[in-house]
């Protein structure tokens, strides 16, 4: 059964899971250039160790999401997995513009963790690409640990 799956997957460019991971760094490339007031995101890591490992996963997450393709996913469309992988995004930047408007609490931090992850894996998961949601779990939980360590 397993290997069935795994034979439904080829290597090939998703071009709109590399669009939805630029979608999902933008507010992050934006926070690098300009810091938020108030701006507890840039405090020392209590989790560098943690932290290198999800950065590791992240990355894993980005080329499995955009590298593997299941022969089998439908075409595209507005499937549910696909609007709520929108509404996550979307969530995650009403998020970010709560933290630079100053509200820098744990609903905010879980929300910055939480949705852009959620994102990546409702895609996967209308995708079907099965291989990919190992790396986006395994990034899930690290993250959130990082997080809840660091700001909870």
């Amino acid at each position: 059964m397993l290997k069935s799956k795994l034979s439904e997957h080829k290597f090939g460019f998703d071009i709109f899971a590399a669009v939805l991971f630029l979608i999902i760094m933008l507010p992050n490339i934006i926070w690098f250039f300009v810091p938020a007031p108030h701006d507890i995101l840039r405090n020392q890591s209590q989790t560098e160790v943690l932290d290198i490992f999800a950065t590791v996963f992240q990355v894993l997450t980005l080329a499995t999401l955009c590298a593997i393709k299941n022969t089998t996913a439908k075409r595209l469309g507005f499937a549910p997995c696909i609007i709520l992988s929108a509404a996550s995004c979307l969530a995650y930047y009403v998020a970010w513009v709560m933290y630079y408007c100053g509200i820098a609490n744990g609903g905010v931090f879980v929300c910055l963790c939480i949705f852009p992850c959620a994102a990546f894996m409702l895609y996967a998961i209308d995708r079907k690409n099965f291989i990919a949601i190992i790396p986006i779990t395994v990034f899930a939980v690290l993250h959130f640990t990082s997080t809840a360590i660091n700001f909870l």
